[in-house]
């Protein structure tokens, strides 16, 4: 791969340090999602397909937390 992935939090996120990063400047070209712990910047890296991340949020929007 070599378009590096530009992270960002959500705007929902309150900044408490548990938060995920995603990089969606990699759907088009790679047709994938990185998601990563944003405490963790240089750790793993989950890649996941555009239909996956979809449900990841679509989990998140549904949850109570």
């Amino acid at each position: 791969m070599t378009e590096s992935p530009r992270w960002f939090k959500s705007s929902y996120s309150a900044n408490g340090g548990e938060c995920v990063e995603a990089a969606a400047n990699l759907v088009v070209s790679h047709g994938i999602v990185p998601v990563r712990d944003s405490k963790r910047a240089d750790g793993p890296v989950l890649m996941v397909s555009t239909d996956a991340f979809g449900g990841l949020v679509a989990l998140a929007r549904g949850a109570e937390l």
